[in-house]
Order: structure tokens, then sequence, then C-alpha cells
């Protein structure tokens, strides 16, 4: 069973079913908790043949109404998405320098429904500054830096993270494309996975919709009969052509994105899951 899945059902009866009452929006707790793994996956770090180490402090920003909603929860739902983090590090083999932490925070800027990760890599003795904040410096969920979020800069003397793997180390590639030691001409293999059928990409435009002569149809009253397209690329994108209700990438509302392999897309009810691998 998926860490993902095992995640869900823990919290099937958490609280006499009240997460199932106040996650009737469009944020899923399996939506954050994909979010955290990605985060994980794509700030890991080499140190060693034998030590990948990952963020271990991270904070979900949400919508003032969807936070307001669920902060009376946010102990137990921020302790059982660090269960599933810890889940996730151990099925990957990945380690941490200290204490794992979800954060739930309130971020003025977004819609109801929306939700933006963010993570650090934190020491145990670092992890937090006398407000209770965490110490380093905060990173998107793209791994791109932030600035004016309220965290100080990282304390002196705090173990810094290497910017290269240590000599000897092999540099891991990055989610949605292939790293150093790719085999060359090596093809990429992608797809897209809806409600657990697999609908390969075979062509340099795939277009998703309700209407029949899209290229994969798509049940859903919420859905525009040519919604959006996914364009082959390094790296693969996907546009929306003029919908009525938009796509949502990996918890943004968006007219284009970036895709990587695991990226979630919302169109309408409906959530696909784009995928890519080597050979």
């Amino acid at each position: 069973m998926g860490v993902l899945k095992r995640f869900e059902q823990r919290l099937e009866g958490l609280v006499n079913g009240t997460f199932a009452k106040v996650f009737k929006s469009e944020v899923q707790p399996v939506e954050i908790a994909g979010a955290l793994q990605r985060e994980c996956d794509n700030n890991a770090t080499i140190w060693n043949r034998d030590r990948t180490v990952v963020p271990n402090d991270f904070v979900v920003e949400l919508s003032a109404p969807d936070f307001e909603r669920l902060s009376p929860y946010s102990g137990q739902l921020g302790d059982e998405l660090s269960g599933m983090v810890r889940d996730y590090a151990k099925q990957q083999r990945y380690t941490f320098m200290g204490t794992i932490k979800v954060h739930l925070e309130k971020a003025d800027d977004l819609d109801t429904g929306l939700y933006r990760v963010r993570s650090r890599t934190l020491a145990s003795s670092e992890s937090q500054d006398q407000h209770g904040r965490p110490a380093a410096g905060p990173r998107t969920s793209s791994g791109a830096p932030t600035s004016g979020a309220g965290y100080p800069p990282q304390p002196a003397g705090a173990p810094p993270m290497p910017s290269t793997p240590p000599p000897g180390a092999r540099p891991q590639p990055r989610a949605g494309g292939p790293g150093p030691g790719a085999v060359p001409g090596a093809q990429t293999r992608r797809w897209i996975e809806i409600n657990g059928t697999r609908h390969q990409i075979s062509r340099p435009t795939l277009v998703l919709g309700r209407s029949t002569e899209a290229d994969v149809r798509i049940d859903d009253p919420g859905v525009s009969r040519r919604h959006c397209e996914i364009r082959v690329g390094t790296p693969a994108t996907i546009q929306d052509l003029g919908s009525t209700n938009g796509i949502v990438v990996d918890g943004q509302h968006t007219t284009r994105a970036t895709l990587r392999d695991g990226s979630r897309i919302v169109v309408g009810s409906t959530t696909i899951v784009y995928r890519q691998a080597e050979g």
C-alpha cells in the first residue's frame, strides 16, 4: 500500500470524521501530502553515498477562509502530515537533519481552495528562533528562494547545506528531466493518469476536454470541450485553451505551467497526474 493511501486511511476516522467535513473545498489532505513529497524530491541533496538529506520543516500556506476552517485542527493535521513525510522518507531512504514539522499559515493572496508549500532544512539545535519561527531561509515549492516571509537569515553556527555534493557523490537527477549520468539519446516516456487509467502521450500535443474530438475525453461538466493542452518539450508544459473554469497545477490557478513528474492538474472536479520517465 502506498504512503499517500495509508495517509488517507488514517485521516478517515480522525476526530469522528471531522476532516471529511472541513475538507469539502478544493484543498484535499492528499494533495497537500503529495506536495510535501515533491518538496522532498525536488530539494534532496546527496551528502555522500549513504546519505541524502531532504527538508524537515514545511509551511503550508492556505487562503484566509481555508486557514480559519482548518486552524482548530492544525495540530493533528500537522502531526499526520509529518508522519506521512517520515513514512515517505523511509521508503525513499532519505534522511533529515532535525525534527519533522509541518505548519499551517494564512496567506491573504491565495483564493479559497489554493495552497502553497515552502520547505527548509533545519538542524535540531537551530530549528527555532526566539519567536518559535523556523530559523533558515524559506524555499518555495519549486525550490526557488523567496524573501519577505518573516523568516530571519540562517543564524551563525548553523550547519550549512552544501551547494555542491561532496567529492565522489553522484548528483541526483531532478524530477522532470534527466540528470548527469543519463544515457545519451534515451527516450523520455510521458503519460497522464486519470482515475487510475493511463493515457500515453505519443504526439507533440495532447488536447484534453469534454468533446469527443479531444485527444483525451474527460466526462466532467466542469470541463470545457477543448479545456487544455499538454505540449511535449524540455520541459513539458500545459496550456489553458480558454476554458470556462481554468486549470490548477500543483495547487496554483494558472493559464500555463511547467510540468514535472508527479505534477497534479485539476480541471473541473477531475484530477490528472502527469508522469514521465527515461528509457
